[in-house]
């Protein structure tokens, strides 16, 4: 099993070391480590270069994002599977060799994630039961929020050749929008073993940078409304499309943009109306 590890990263010159530090001493190596700096002005890319001959280094040519930046991590792998890291996570030395063992032992799965363990501004902390990972075909569940996380993910290449890679034109939720375009097609395994840290809490996570990430969601998942999907899963879906557009609509009159919420009512009206029809 040849994996390449792809790690996308932007002036986060205070955890890219232990990110790679934690791959670089895995049981089992991957055949590459790629690093995408998207172009950071901190010493993110000195630190880097400390490592320049055990990883390879694509330097971006302006900030384009981390949809982005995944994506040229992605075109450049030369292994059949791919395993991501966040710049600022790291993974148990065991990660990847766990993953690899229990792919051997279902060789039908073409992605799978294990469990993390969840650090926000330096404590630990424990996730609540709707953000409980589940494996199958988990569709209906990764509709009304997050339970993939990329630090956790190995995929196969052919998986995303299938569904196509991250939206770089996403600002937020990018990953979200591909585990909700994998869902339908592939089945997700689950390892239940601790096998990531992942840190949340700091300033530049683009969940504080942008408000309404529910804006993000909403637009991944009118991607799936003309789609032939299972009657019980496109109504879960309208079902959440009427809510969130709801909420950002909330949002919005909030904020004193009307017209931001009367274009997301609009909305909100349509997958009502789809609802309903789906519902007779």
């Amino acid at each position: 099993m040849n994996i390449s590890v792809v790690i996308p990263t932007y002036n986060r010159a205070a955890t890219i070391e232990r990110a790679l530090k934690s791959v670089l001493s895995q049981t089992y190596p991957a055949i590459e480590i790629i690093v995408i700096d998207d172009f950071s002005d901190d010493s993110t890319p000195e630190i880097l270069t400390e490592y320049a001959d055990k990883i390879k280094i694509i330097s971006n040519s302006r900030n384009r994002g981390v949809s982005y930046s995944r994506n040229a991590g992605i075109r450049a792998a030369r292994g059949d599977w791919i395993a991501f890291l966040d710049s600022d996570d790291q993974w148990d030395k065991q990660k990847l060799e766990t993953q690899k063992i229990f792919h051997e032992s279902h060789p039908r799965l073409s992605i799978s994630q294990c469990d993390e363990i969840w650090i926000r501004n330096g404590v630990r902390v424990n996730p609540m039961a709707k953000h409980a990972k589940q494996s199958g075909w988990i569709f209906e569940a990764c509709i009304p929020r997050c339970i993939v996380s990329p630090s956790a993910v190995i995929i196969h290449k052919i998986v995303l050749k299938k569904v196509g890679h991250f939206d770089p034109n996403l600002m937020a939720c990018e990953d979200y929008d591909l585990w909700l375009r994998i869902a339908p097609q592939f089945e997700i395994g689950f390892l239940d073993e601790k096998l990531v840290t992942r840190y949340g809490g700091h300033d530049d996570q683009l969940s504080k940078k942008y408000w309404g990430m529910d804006r993000f969601r909403i637009t991944s998942m009118e991607k799936h409304v003309d789609s032939p999907l299972p009657h019980e899963w496109k109504k879960r879906l309208l079902q959440e499309l009427v809510l969130k557009c709801g909420i950002v609509a909330m949002g919005a009159d909030k904020r004193d943009n009307p017209e931001l919420s009367e274009r997301y009512l609009e909305k909100q009206k349509v997958y009502k109306d789809k609802l309903n029809s789906e519902s007779n």
